[in-house]
């Protein structure tokens, strides 16, 4: 079996501040702990939470989106570990960061398929055309819409990017 061809692929990291705030949390929460005591209670609780966090940041840091070409030349995105072909679908539109809000509150539908973080600022909405399956969208937030539309739906680009900001 031949492998598949990536054309766009991102992973999601948390913001660089974080990890500031989380080492000022840990040397805070250690400091209080290990107030007047040996220095082992600054040690263990700073390593231990140090550790926690570390594994909870690349958790939620886990999030990739992929847009890959098989070797029949159909194009697919991976969203975490969900997959849609681009056969399916019939429309698309880059969301914008002013939007984003709009598109995850009241006008969501719950059937949609949703892969999105609070630190990724935009996305882009695909509308299937598929009788077999009930999901009547995916919205994925991602860094960089004009791209991943460029490489996952290059015939819908120019039209779902015409009215996104520069």
């Amino acid at each position: 079996m031949e492998k598949a061809e990536t054309l766009y692929e991102e992973r999601q990291w948390i913001p660089w501040y974080w990890w500031i705030f989380a080492a000022l949390v840990v040397a805070l929460i250690s400091a209080q702990l290990g107030h007047n005591r040996s220095l082992a209670w600054y040690i263990v609780p700073a390593t231990l939470l140090g550790a926690l966090i570390l594994w909870w940041f690349l958790s939620i840091s886990s999030t990739r989106i992929r847009v890959f070409q098989d070797h029949q030349g159909g194009r697919w995105l991976q969203a975490g570990k969900a997959i849609l072909p681009a056969s399916v679908v019939s429309r698309s539109l880059a969301v914008p960061a002013s939007a984003k809000r709009n598109a995850m509150g009241r006008q969501l539908d719950p059937a949609a398929f949703v892969v999105s973080h609070g630190w990724v600022k935009e996305m882009v909405m695909l509308v299937l055309d598929d009788p077999e399956d009930p999901t009547p969208y995916w919205l994925v937030g991602t860094k960089n819409p004009r791209a991943v539309l460029e490489h996952f739906l290059p015939d819908q680009a120019d039209e779902a990017i015409k009215h996104f900001p520069q």
